[in-house]
């Protein structure tokens, strides 16, 4: 089974920073990618940032030159994954899901528990 533990998160001012990690853990024969959502009140779940296995990433628009997405990883299955978030704004507050791709003998795509990123003026 595979398991995604997130941390960070919190209250910032915007302007301010907050940075965001997840740890995978469990069976897992290899990751393919991980990234970061999110979910405002009333809103549907959006793509904030993804990266590969391979390096590529990629950033929803509103966030590209504000937020980092980076992994650590100490073999193919426990992988870390940050989202540094700089520049924070109001509208980025949202509760932040943690997901990763992969293969754990079938192919998988795990979800963490949501950490809440809440931004105040």
């Amino acid at each position: 089974q595979v398991q995604l533990v997130e941390s960070g998160g919190g209250l910032q001012q915007a302007g301010g920073s907050l940075r965001l990690s997840c740890a995978a853990s469990g069976n897992i024969f290899r990751i393919n990618a991980m990234g970061w959502y999110r979910q405002a009140p009333g809103k549907q779940r959006e793509l904030v940032a993804r990266v590969t296995s391979g390096g590529t990433t990629n950033y929803a628009d509103s966030v590209k030159g504000r937020f980092i997405i980076s992994t650590i990883s100490r073999d193919n299955a426990n992988t870390t994954v940050y989202l540094q978030m700089n520049s924070l704004k109001v509208e980025d507050t949202a509760v932040y899901y943690c997901n990763a791709d992969g293969a754990a003998g079938p192919l998988f795509s795990s979800w963490g528990q949501g950490t809440q990123v809440t931004v105040s003026s």
